[in-house]
């Protein structure tokens, strides 16, 4: 059987369309800030590149096409797989061919990591593992609900400045386990979100991703902070430029002790899902030998010199 896998153009249009209604979404916070639009995500990669969205089809003598997309920006450390489709292929052998071509693209892009969002319960769930997917962490998302009226801030959240990047990435790798850190780091510069402090100390910091449908928001949290309710309500008041978008929290396996605090809120719960990552480079150190030159009559000497390579 030949598997055929290419990058989709206009001759995809009709499969495209007929399936536009059949994808699994595995980039929650794309979904949830700028729609679930499948056409017009997949064809807005054919023809505009710079959108840093990449969809490619799979195909064989005897299956139905199958879609695959991932996202990636220049210089990050990993990709986004965005979505797959038709939903009633997920658990054939040619899906599982097409995530490791997806894997291969997004490697000569330069990521190191291929990321993924799912459901345990997905149909598309053991296809991700046969291709070499493995979960990290877990999470769940939750609907906030807007404060009552007149709710008055009690501790506010401003935008995280440059001067307070340094306690963010320290609260960042005191919370997060080392595994997440390596595949998700936090920027080392332009960190983008809302921090809070008391009494000069930071109690959280939150990364926010924003779009025209709703807006994302990850937290870190110190777990010393008490009334944790009341400071989640007050970051939900300081977001900038809210309007009427929903706003949505993501609370990872590694804080899942923020839930009551949710519950208080009567924010409402998703269903959890796995975090996937499919590793596409390790770095590693190679020693190799280097002879310096003889001086003033001395013998040659050997010396190793360390070399940083990738491997793929």
């Amino acid at each position: 059987m030949t598997v055929t896998l290419r990058p989709t153009d206009w001759r995809d249009l009709r499969v495209i369309h007929k399936n536009r209604s059949k994808g699994l979404y595995l980039d929650t916070a794309r979904v949830l800030t700028r729609g679930s639009s499948f056409a017009s995500g997949v064809v807005r990669s054919i023809f505009l590149s710079a959108t840093g969205a990449f969809t490619w089809v799979c195909t064989d003598e005897c299956e139905q096409p199958v879609l695959g997309q991932f996202a990636h920006i220049p210089k990050e450390p990993f990709a986004r797989l965005v979505l797959l489709a038709p939903d009633e292929a997920l658990e054939s052998e040619i899906t599982v061919d097409l995530l490791e071509g997806l894997a291969r693209q997004a490697g000569e892009h330069g990521a190191f990591h291929l990321l993924a969002e799912i459901p345990e319960d997905s149909s598309a769930f053991e296809s991700l593992r046969k291709a070499g997917f493995v979960v990290y962490a877990r999470q769940r998302i939750w609907k906030l609900q807007e404060n009552g009226e007149g709710y008055k801030v009690a501790i506010p959240w401003v935008t995280a400045a440059k001067d307070k990047i340094n306690a963010a990435q320290s609260l960042y790798h005191n919370l997060v386990p080392g595994l997440v850190q390596q595949i998700e780091p936090l920027p080392s510069r332009n960190v983008g979100g809302l921090v809070c402090h008391d009494d000069g100390e930071l109690l959280g910091y939150v990364d926010l991703q924003s779009g025209p449908r709703g807006i994302w928001a990850q937290p870190f949290i110190h777990p010393d902070t008490i009334d944790v309710d009341r400071r989640l309500r007050d970051m939900f008041d300081c977001i900038p430029n809210r309007r009427s978008r929903s706003v949505y929290l993501c609370v990872r396996s590694y804080q899942s002790w923020l839930e009551s605090a949710l519950n208080k809120m009567e924010a409402r719960p998703g269903p959890q899902q796995a975090v996937m990552v499919k590793h596409l480079a390790a770095k590693h150190t190679v020693l190799r030998p280097f002879t310096l030159p003889q001086l003033d009559g001395q013998p040659e000497i050997s010396t190793p010199v360390a070399q940083s390579h990738q491997n793929s």
